[in-house]
């Protein structure tokens, strides 16, 4: 069973969608939910890609100073770069991770997409070592795949 209940966050995003808020509501509205699902996701990021460069346009938990991040550059930028989600157990482990605070210590990834086209990303912090399950990235690729609808 996964912390992040997929259907419950679809359900929501979907609902706030009809009655039509504008792109930067649908995804602040998507950082909270994905962080009220609570331990293991202790921060959640969404970046948006602009050419070249991940802009980051909500998010939920703690402050980072990465607004900015271009493509290629830490596990957000690789993401993007490689076409493919990231799931990094220990971050501390990873060369081209790049620090946002000293507590985190594993990070997930998954792309938002609209058919081949990535638009953006749900990048996860977590304080804990290795807690997403293959079972926890899928349900977040579901949120993923929703917002990809939705935007």
């Amino acid at each position: 069973m996964t912390v992040l209940q997929p259907d419950k966050v679809i359900a929501v995003l979907e609902e706030k969608s009809t009655k039509g808020p504008a792109r930067k509501e649908l995804l602040q509205l998507t950082a909270d939910a994905v962080r009220d699902a609570g331990e293991p996701y202790t921060s959640v990021y969404l970046y948006m890609l602009h050419g070249e460069e991940l802009v980051l346009e909500a998010f939920a938990g703690r402050e980072t100073e990465h607004q900015k991040i271009q493509v290629g550059h830490g596990v957000c930028g690789t993401a993007v770069a490689e076409r493919r989600d990231q799931n990094v157990p220990d971050v501390r482990a990873r060369e081209n991770y790049i620090v946002c605070n000293r507590f985190t210590r594993s990070e997930l990834v998954v792309l938002i997409r609209r058919g081949d086209q990535i638009l953006g990303q749900i990048d996860v912090d977590s304080d804990v070592l290795d807690p997403f399950s293959q079972d926890e990235e899928s349900a977040l690729k579901s949120v993923a795949d929703a917002l990809g609808r939705l935007l």
